[in-house]
């Protein structure tokens, strides 16, 4: 395997040049005269040959010191601007924010949110990934993630933003057709709608305020992988549906579906803001993390 190159060698030898003394560099430096001369003649060994000539008065560079110190010099210019762009972006907001965030969760509540905060961070921008698909925030490259669930023990780290009420719905034209459950196991009977990304696929989990709890495993005409999906056949009045507050929120409003089982809940989620572990996070993660914090933390109807 190839060695990388001797950075901090040719960083020293770059300053020994400048100050054209060992003792000059070292003090430039905050290092010792030895650990200064090591480190050329550290260099010196690697390349097989000689970079300064010494005397006991005089410092000269022989002609292989001469055609190395430009390129070392240049290189000790790139890797203190490489430094300084790295601590610039992450000390003041600006640069590309990855952001995954499920599909209609994105469209309905986020996107609307970043005019105000493109306008008040005008260096900041972001690539909007939307996708009900658990991404890898990781291995994807993602600088962030928001995640509509009871999350479970991760290495990620996690802020809270809002909560997220679920509702039992059905059109009135299938409850006056096959009738209005009053109780959970009453779904096995009934036509329901699946979704693909579920905590527990498949099965759905109901309790009641005296502590009863149910869990059934509907079957139904469609399954999507986006929840949105499923409004049409259920306003068709094909079936019933379990979806949160933000996909159906409107359609219990004008009356075009109604609420079932309203003595029984399923476990309410919590939208979080999922962040790669580790540490100090860059100014535009953190600012878009508190923004999404305050402007979801106001009481929007998400929960109700």
């Amino acid at each position: 395997m190839t060695k990388l190159p001797d950075f901090e060698a040719l960083a020293i030898f770059a300053r020994v040049v400048e100050m054209r003394s060992f003792a000059g560099a070292a003090r430039e430096l905050a290092l010792s005269k030895a650990t200064v001369s090591k480190a050329v003649s550290r260099l010196e060994e690697r390349l097989g040959t000689r970079l300064f000539n010494r005397t006991s008065r005089q410092l000269a560079l022989t002609d292989a010191g001469r055609r190395l110190a430009g390129r070392a010099a240049q290189i000790v210019i790139d890797g203190e601007a490489a430094e300084s762009e790295t601590l610039a972006q992450s000390t003041a907001p600006r640069g590309l924010v990855r952001l995954a965030v499920p599909m209609t969760f994105g469209v309905k509540v986020i996107a609307p949110l970043l005019p105000e905060f493109l306008a008040a961070y005008p260096e900041v921008s972001i690539d909007l990934h939307l996708s009900d698909a658990m991404v890898d925030l990781i291995g994807d490259g993602f600088d962030a993630g928001v995640r509509i669930a009871r999350l479970p023990d991760s290495s990620l780290v996690a802020r809270r933003l809002c909560d997220v009420r679920r509702y039992t719905v059905a059109a009135p034209s299938y409850l006056n057709a096959h009738g209005r459950p009053t109780h959970p196991m009453h779904l096995a009977h009934h036509r329901c709608f699946g979704y693909a990304y579920l905590s527990t696929p498949g099965v759905w989990h109901f309790a009641n305020a005296a502590g009863e709890q149910a869990s059934v495993r509907p079957s139904g005409p469609l399954r999507v992988n986006n929840g949105e999906a499923i409004l049409p056949a259920l306003l068709a009045g094909l079936g019933i549906a379990d979806l949160p507050d933000f996909i159906v929120r409107e359609a219990i409003d004008d009356g075009r579906v109604e609420v079932i089982l309203k003595d029984w809940k399923q476990p309410e989620g919590s939208v979080h803001l999922v962040l790669p572990p580790g540490g100090p996070r860059p100014a535009r993660v953190e600012v878009l993390a508190d923004f999404l914090a305050a402007q979801l933390g106001r009481g929007r109807r998400l929960a109700r």
